[in-house]
């Protein structure tokens, strides 16, 4: 679903396939919901997470199995794709078209309830918006990491995830606002730096550690920052791996304060992780480092 096509009305092609070919074609990633609105499960070889990550959903598509096959990782824009026979026959027992925001370009806002609805009217700028059964889907143009319940009744679909098709609905497309990517930023933990900031003894001279230099100190934070942003896969292991080299290389001298922590913090739940994983991963860096 891009512009062109929230801007069209209603598509022309008749069933769900002609829906899925239609919207596909304007370039938005598409796949089939069965009963309950929910994706179809994993082919044989994939059931129980035996292929290695996408039904986690935390390494990237496209899905490449034949079948439909990883929610999400699913959807594609390509008709050879979504009219073959495997495809043809979810689209014979499929409910409803769902698409990846992310692949198109988009963020949806989903609004549960009529509170949630109040609240989008007095917080978020108008767009485009599309009814639901239960509320309404605010969609923006610009993409983000999804993230579930961000406030009562509020989700956020962008990348690595999917949203029902409910028609074109009605407004302006707008451009993602600061307000809606901010409402993904989970508050970080504070951090004291009392446990893990150890002093060192004072240097010959009294010189102080080199680590604070500003060159130096901020260098390091931005390459932890950046390795973490740029993680496509294991993203609990990356981020426990960048959070022991930080403390290993700055633990020990009282470098550290809670604006950098903070900052790695953030970097992690971009990438989705949660404050509680973050903390967990920092109090298992201090542990095995014997801070």
């Amino acid at each position: 679903m891009t512009q062109a096509t929230l801007r069209r009305g209603a598509l022309p092609a008749p069933g769900l396939m002609g829906t899925a070919l239609s919207l596909a074609a304007y370039g938005a990633p598409v796949l089939p919901l069965r009963a309950g609105k929910v994706p179809f499960g994993n082919c044989p070889d994939c059931a129980g997470n035996t292929c290695g990550g996408r039904p986690n959903m935390k390494t990237a598509g496209p899905c490449r199995c034949p079948g439909v096959c990883h929610a999400w990782a699913a959807a594609t824009t390509d008709p050879a794709v979504l009219t073959s026979p495997a495809w043809t026959a979810a689209w014979c027992r499929a409910v409803a078209v769902a698409y990846h925001p992310g692949g198109a370009g988009l963020t949806v806002v989903d609004l549960d309830n009529a509170d949630a609805i109040t609240w989008a009217r007095t917080a978020l700028p108008a767009t485009r918006t599309v009814s639901t059964t239960r509320g309404e889907h605010w969609i923006y143009r610009g993409t983000m990491t999804s993230h579930n319940a961000v406030r009562p009744g509020v989700d956020i679909k962008s990348t690595m995830s999917y949203a029902r098709y409910l028609g074109s609905g009605t407004g302006t497309l707008a451009d993602l606002p600061d307000v809606v990517r901010a409402l993904a930023v989970k508050e970080v933990p504070a951090v004291r730096p009392g446990p893990w900031s150890v002093s060192m003894a004072a240097r010959s001279g009294g010189g102080r550690c080199p680590h604070r230099s500003p060159v130096f100190l901020e260098r390091g934070i931005a390459m932890a920052e950046q390795r973490i942003t740029a993680a496509r896969s294991a993203i609990h292991a990356t981020v426990y791996g960048v959070f022991l080299a930080v403390l290993s290389r700055h633990g020990r001298c009282g470098c550290l304060t809670d604006a950098h922590v903070a900052r790695l913090f953030t970097a992690a739940q971009t990438k989705g992780e949660t404050a509680r994983h973050c903390m967990d991963a920092w109090n298992n860096a201090r542990t095995t480092l014997g801070l």
